[in-house]
């Protein structure tokens, strides 16, 4: 030692390793999820994470095994977005980790907080195209929050409790650990006490209190103010923030398809979804808003509609916490980057005078009676719309609802109201079949005591099926509504509208028989095929203790209305009226 301060260094560490536990990477891993309070990991083992599910068997960690990885990062999505909580997904390596590629760039472009971790081969045939190697840093750098790989055994404390920090503040996000498979049979010392120490990741949390007047100032101003509430929302925690800011200023309030149930969805102030398929009443409040208040959403292209047209009278006013969400796709004129509860918080405290409204609220009250959501129930076919409108008066509003991508996401949108948060469990932004159904099953664990409804097309469906082992392996009370059209639904309504009824495979003319298939799995099942059978159905499904899969065949060539075309604007919506 070269000086008196690095021998005094040195004495310190070795002191503190007399204190500290000596692990194998996986028991480090399984340790520092337990300090993380996970108590639920999703996953499929294989050759690479072999010494991870070894530990996993010694210390008795709840697992859920899936039939797929990508069924287990579904499912790590639908337990968080319902708990709160960072989901957990442990695969192997190669063909296990690029199978959860999909879940977490789902994750990333919805916000949700993940942790995965793949296994990898060993770090002296990394980058010799060793048996079940795949570059996880270079696949998943655009799809992460941040991603790493262990190189040592003793950095892998550091790295999770990292890893778990950045997944979980500022915008939530997935983060990616990539553990070679020697590295976790390595011994090292335990230490998960040193604080995050991460310079150049510092979220802003509280809002700049001037740019907070400065949209107080507007709000006052304003004689068309409208709040426009996202996902952010909800990841904040901030629903009881909003309600309290929106009874004080008597704001409406419209939604993106993610913030769905940060507002009650039967409050008279609320308006609906806005965007592609949103009600009229809601895009036509921002057509019209001379002050628009974005509230963590990302103004999206499905929300916007052609941005030529989108908002031209407001001043654009945004909430986020991630600074690169605001300008990135609309002109703000007032910034304000920071956590949105905070910023509800310090609003409500501001508590300004407002101009008069009465004449802005009352058209757009007129609105929502004179144009609201439609559907003809004609026949003895059963009517999507009318089918999720049932679900929904016979769950009374409480069931937490998933779903895939498609016609039927955009029904249950429109159809299902939440007014609650986290109720509402769907792939946004990267739009993925397949999702609906390992989320419901995710949510279920997360609330065991909660009805789970996943409304799922039958296309969707048919991608992540074998999940049904887990509700036969586990008892899991989730109930499949498969709105059964024969069709990919929505590419059949664009082929339709746009491309002069060429419907290009996007047809079905033979199915499997989705009740065959569920009893195979000991689910009880049945299949609905007329209107006078569906609420005897539905009512069935809901009394049944366990999983249930109700088949209901709908009507085939119903489209979903109203609809924001391709290159219009808010104010161009057709469908609007029967």
């Amino acid at each position: 030692m070269s000086t008196k301060t690095e021998k005094q260094e040195l004495i310190k560490k070795v002191e503190k390793k007399e204190e500290l536990t000596e692990l194998s990477g996986s028991g480090m891993l399984i340790q520092a999820l337990a300090k993380e309070n996970v108590d639920v990991i999703f996953g499929y083992p294989g050759g690479a994470i072999l010494p991870t599910y070894d530990e996993i068997y010694k210390t008795g960690i709840r697992h859920i095994l899936a039939r797929h990885e990508q069924g287990a990062v579904h499912a790590a999505e639908g337990y968080a977005r319902v708990s709160g909580k960072p989901g957990v997904c442990v695969v192997t390596s190669g063909p296990g980790a690029t199978n959860v590629v999909t879940g977490i760039a789902d994750a990333m472009i919805d916000s949700l907080p993940l942790v995965v971790i793949t296994g990898q081969v060993a770090k002296k045939v990394i980058g010799t195209d060793a048996f079940q190697e795949a570059d996880m840093l270079g696949i998943t750098m655009p799809i992460t929050k941040h991603n790493y790989q262990v190189r040592n055994v003793e950095e892998l404390p550091r790295i999770i409790k990292e890893a778990f920090h950045i997944a979980t503040t500022g915008r939530p996000g997935p983060v990616l650990i990539d553990l070679p498979k020697d590295v976790s049979q390595d011994t090292g010392f335990f230490d998960y006490d040193k604080a995050v120490n991460l310079p150049g990741y510092q979220p802003t949390i509280i809002p700049n209190r001037q740019q907070i007047r400065k949209l107080a100032e507007a709000v006052a101003k304003a004689r068309k103010p409208v709040i426009l509430a996202g996902a952010g929302v909800l990841h904040a925690q901030a629903s009881d923030a909003l309600f309290e800011y929106v009874e004080q200023q008597q704001i409406p309030v419209v939604n993106t398809l993610l913030g769905l149930g940060n507002f009650p969805g039967n409050h008279e102030l609320h308006l609906g979804m806005a965007g592609m398929h949103g009600t009229y009443a809601a895009n036509m409040a921002l057509h019209e808003a001379d002050l628009l208040i974005n509230i963590g959403a990302r103004f999206d292209d499905r929300l916007t509609g052609n941005l030529e047209y989108f908002a031209p009278y407001a001043t654009v006013a945004h909430i986020d916490v991630d600074p690169a969400e605001i300008g990135k796709n609309i002109e703000t004129h007032i910034p304000v980057v920071g956590d949105a509860g905070e910023a509800l918080k310090m609003l409500v405290a501001e508590d300004g005078q407002q101009a008069d409204q009465a004449v802005w609220k009352a058209d757009l009250q007129k609105l929502k009676g004179d144009y609201p959501l439609w559907y003809k129930q004609e026949s003895e076919i059963i009517k999507p719309q009318h089918l999720i409108e049932k679900i929904y008066e016979k769950t009374k509003g409480e069931a937490i609802v998933t779903t895939d991508v498609g016609q039927h996401q955009m029904w249950s949108a429109q159809f299902y109201k939440f007014d609650k948060p986290n109720r509402w469990v769907t792939s946004g932004g990267l739009g993925t079949m397949g999702f609906g159904f390992p989320a419901a099953i995710g949510a279920q664990i997360a609330e065991p005591e909660s009805t789970v409804v996943s409304i799922i097309g039958d296309a969707g469906f048919q991608m992540t099926l074998q999940e049904m082992s887990i509700l036969q392996e586990l008892n899991l009370p989730v109930k499949i509504v498969i709105v059964n059209n024969a069709s990919l639904g929505m590419v059949r309504q664009w082929q339709q509208l746009f491309h002069g009824e060429r419907y290009s495979n996007s047809l079905f003319p033979i199915q499997p028989d989705f009740v065959k298939l569920a009893e195979a799995y000991s689910i009880k099942a049945l299949r609905v095929d007329e209107l006078k059978d569906m609420e005897a159905a539905i009512d069935e499904m809901l009394a049944h203790d366990g999983p249930v899969l109700m088949d209901f065949r709908v009507a085939k060539e119903e489209n979903v209305y109203p609809m924001i075309c391709p290159g219009k604007g808010h104010h161009q919506m057709e469908g609007v009226k029967p």
